[in-house]
């Protein structure tokens, strides 16, 4: 794929984002609007999507990739607790905490998976979802410790990560691909009708996001430091592991791209929720989120060029 390909991918997923801002400006999505779409993919849209991606011949290249894709994501996870110990302790302890969180939770979630499918097709999606496994795990662990007091209790993650339906959807995929299944027609193609809502939707969610903010009140220096952070020192230090680890250059390409995926939407929702400076966190979100429109197709090219 040529980077002016690499650039239109993006441009499409750009409009679909800019039409669910448009939506929520003139009122078409409301707040509750927003929850109900939000509750959709990840409910149905976005594991009936990993579902399908998972309808492929199974290879032992295949599983041994997605093996090193989660020791990478494992790592680059535990590589961000660590720099979390120390790289934010000058800032105030209300802003402190969405760093932290910015820095190991990334909105992969919704615009990685559209981002993978649309760059590698459904290989792509596939690595993507088994990738995104430890950050969901440490979304409901560690991440939530930021803000809530007691937001780490082993039971409450245990039941998260086993019933959270992205999850879900992974577990049933590989049960699909390792076994050969194949699902009766009347089940495989609404699964897949409804996967293929994925991109529309997840951008028109991130649309709203980007709605609620004021453009002139969009830059700061820390909020572009963090996005500095999450979209090109966090993909580097993948890209050398997947180096390091040999990895193929799909899953190469999708563990930078994952990795240098913008903050999560949920960082604005924890911050207005327990107390934080609601209004950075939105920064963080909305800015690392445009500037991932120019660094993404940069780092897959990067990869291609490299591998």
């Amino acid at each position: 794929m040529s980077f002016w390909e690499l650039c239109s991918q993006q441009i499409v997923l750009f409009i679909l984002m800019l039409i669910g801002l448009i939506l929520t400006r003139r009122k078409v999505i409301t707040e509750e609007g927003t929850r109900v779409l939000t509750d959709l993919c990840i409910q149905v849209i976005i594991p009936c999507n990993i579902i399908k991606s998972f309808m492929i011949e199974f290879s032992t290249q295949v599983l041994v990739s997605c093996g090193l894709l989660f020791v990478i994501a494992l790592a680059m996870q535990l590589i961000g607790l660590l720099l979390n110990k120390f790289l934010f302790n000058r800032f105030p302890p209300q802003q402190k905490k969405i760093l932290q969180y910015c820095s190991i939770i990334s909105n992969g979630g919704f615009l990685g998976t559209p981002v993978a499918e649309g760059i590698y097709g459904d290989t792509g999606l596939m690595y993507a979802s088994v990738f995104l496994i430890p950050m969901r795990i440490m979304m409901w662990s560690a991440g939530t410790g930021y803000f809530v007091a007691g937001g780490t209790d082993r039971r409450k993650v245990i039941k998260n990560v086993l019933t959270h339906p992205c999850l879900v959807g992974v577990y049933i995929g590989l049960i699909l691909m390792i076994t050969q299944i194949h699902l009766p027609s009347v089940i495989e193609k609404p699964i897949r009708l409804i996967g293929n809502c994925n991109s529309a939707i997840t951008m028109f969610v991130i649309g709203t996001i980007l709605a609620k903010m004021e453009a002139g009140k969009l830059f700061d220096r820390t909020s572009l430091l963090l996005s500095l952070y999450r979209l090109v020192i966090l993909p580097g230090i993948a890209l050398l592991l997947c180096l390091l680890l040999k990895t193929d250059p799909t899953a190469s390409g999708v563990s930078v791209v994952m990795t240098g995926m913008p903050a999560a939407a949920m960082t604005a929702v924890f911050a207005a929720r327990y107390g934080s400076d609601a209004e950075f966190a939105t920064k963080c979100v909305v800015l690392s989120t445009l500037l991932s429109m120019i660094t993404i197709p940069l780092w897959v090219y990067a990869v291609q060029a490299i591998l």
